[in-house]
């Protein structure tokens, strides 16, 4: 069983509840001259007044941590909840939650506002009617002692306002009471539901999203990475953004819709990691590869070719005409998160240019610039653990210079593609493939490449790349599938026996 250590600023803060020989000054955990304690079975439970960057409260879960010991909150919940852009990103699929969960109540008191409604949380446990479940996936997400949320109606539909922490000193009465309710509750309570394994070794969620336009996988092609992690012993199951909570009752998360930094994917990303999954796409990919400044620094700092290349800060005349000196016309200008071809743009001249930046640079303060290199195809070489896994030939869409052709209306046009067999891909662009692909990590990845007689230079590394039906598997067919899921199982093996992965 777990020793527990529980945290206070002032052992006066402790006073409404009966004296117990697992509190501690905060300050005698900082300043001991040897580790409190050292064993990774220790529980810390910071209850410092706050956990503001620097504090006490802040040092006591950083060198919770540093010492080896599970301290909640840890220094990623207290980050996450310093600012709204943060913590925000938490809660967008927990408002529709929340509307289903008002509607089914009873009607309020006479007063009581029916616009506004304020959540505390005690170690996730609520003890307002009917929030118990939406109590316990907001602690699920963000573990921390005590939590009060505030959500509000607005244009018949609820939205987080704030999170705060709140400390034992602001308790009263009945909420001291309800405090010590739950932390009696704290080491009992399991809060993830018991695993059914119905025979199979492993069971491996695959997010999935059925409403995306341009999925990263084809229906076909999820059915049989079902059917090849079947005849590995390996359960498949497609979950989606709703099922957040459920993340820990398995072994595995793969993750095959778009993935994005402002995004649940990443979050199901962090959370499968933190959990000790095995995560593909793991969220340092996603960091990595979301972004293409970060990604054109990378490469170039590696001496891993790419187009001839700069970063804009402002729309100036002069950096119009520094572009034009270093990049001729036309050039390319990408936005750093855009995708399927989405945010980025050829100008042929100084006004297009001038026009197109002053847009880009209202969403995000670098814009990236490259010199335009026409082809007819971009090879794509799929990475899987810095193995070349497929290659392919994508086509630009006809009568345009992307693959991708996004029309008015909503609309979207592609080219062709062509897939061949990884030994017929040309040797330098195999190699540089694998080395783009080595910066980003050991994950699944889509090197991008543009092939010019001998030049070949890396446009960008995907993390979660196309693997469709009818496209990327021509060659290998059902062995693409195999090949991932072996993958998979190679990994939650070594996990299972402590070996690195």
């Amino acid at each position: 069983m777990s020793q527990v250590i529980i945290l206070v600023d002032d052992p006066a803060d402790w006073a409404a509840y009966y004296p117990t020989r697992h509190l501690l000054a905060a300050r005698d955990y900082l300043q001991a001259a040897t580790p409190v304690c050292t064993d990774k079975k220790v529980q810390v439970i910071n209850l410092c007044r706050g956990y503001k960057y620097l504090s006490p409260g802040y040092y006591c879960s950083l060198l919770a941590e540093a010492r080896g010991q599970r301290v909640m909150p840890s220094v990623r919940t207290v980050n996450d909840l310093s600012r709204k852009a943060l913590y925000g990103l938490h809660f967008g699929h927990f408002e529709n939650a929340l509307d289903r969960v008002i509607r089914k109540r009873a009607p309020g008191k006479q007063g009581e506002d029916a616009t506004r409604l304020t959540l505390t949380l005690y170690f996730g446990h609520t003890e307002q009617e009917g929030l118990a479940e939406l109590g316990r996936q907001i602690f699920d997400q963000l573990p921390c002692p005590i939590l009060r949320v505030a959500f509000r109606r607005r244009d018949d539909q609820w939205i987080l306002e704030s999170i705060r922490t709140v400390s034992l000193k602001q308790l009263k009465g009945d909420e001291e009471d309800a405090f010590a309710r739950a932390l009696e509750r704290f080491d009992a309570r399991v809060w993830r539901n018991p695993r059914r394994r119905r025979g199979d070794r492993y069971e491996l969620a695959m997010l999935v999203d059925k409403r995306e336009v341009l999925p990263p996988s084809n229906k076909t092609a999820l059915k049989r990475f079902i059917k090849a992690g079947r005849e590995l012993g390996i359960k498949v199951e497609p979950i989606d953004r709703d099922d957040y909570a459920r993340l820990g009752e398995y072994d595995g998360l793969f993750i095959r819709e778009t993935t994005g930094l402002d995004h649940h994917t990443y979050q199901f990303a962090r959370k499968a990691e933190q959990e000790g999954m095995v995560v593909i796409d793991d969220p340092g990919s996603i960091l990595r590869c979301t972004n293409k400044i970060y990604l054109a620094e990378l490469m170039q700092a590696n001496k891993v070719p790419v187009p001839p290349t700069a970063f804009v800060f402002d729309d100036s005349d002069a950096q119009v005409e520094r572009l034009i000196d270093e990049l001729g016309l036309p050039m390319v200008l990408k936005i750093p998160d855009g995708s399927f071809s989405r945010g980025i743009s050829k100008v042929v001249d100084r006004d297009a240019l001038r026009d197109a930046l002053r847009q880009y640079l209202k969403q995000s303060a670098v814009v990236l610039a490259q010199a335009f290199m026409y082809t007819d195809y971009d090879w794509r070489i799929g990475v899987l653990n810095n193995r070349p896994l497929f290659a392919c030939q994508y086509f630009m869409s006809k009568g345009h210079w992307q693959i991708y052709h996004h029309k008015d209306g909503g609309k979207t046009s592609s080219g062709g593609f062509r897939s061949l067999a990884v030994r017929d891909v040309p040797p330098k662009v195999l190699r540089t493939a694998l080395k783009a692909a080595r910066m980003m990590g050991n994950g699944l990845y889509g090197v991008d490449l543009k092939q010019s007689g001998d030049e070949v230079v890396v446009i960008e590394v995907n993390d979660n790349p196309n693997v469709d039906a009818g496209v990327e598997d021509l060659w290998l067919g059902e062995d693409l599938y195999r090949q991932i899921m072996l993958e998979f199982l190679r990994r939650l093996e070594a996990k299972r026996l402590g070996l690195p992965l």
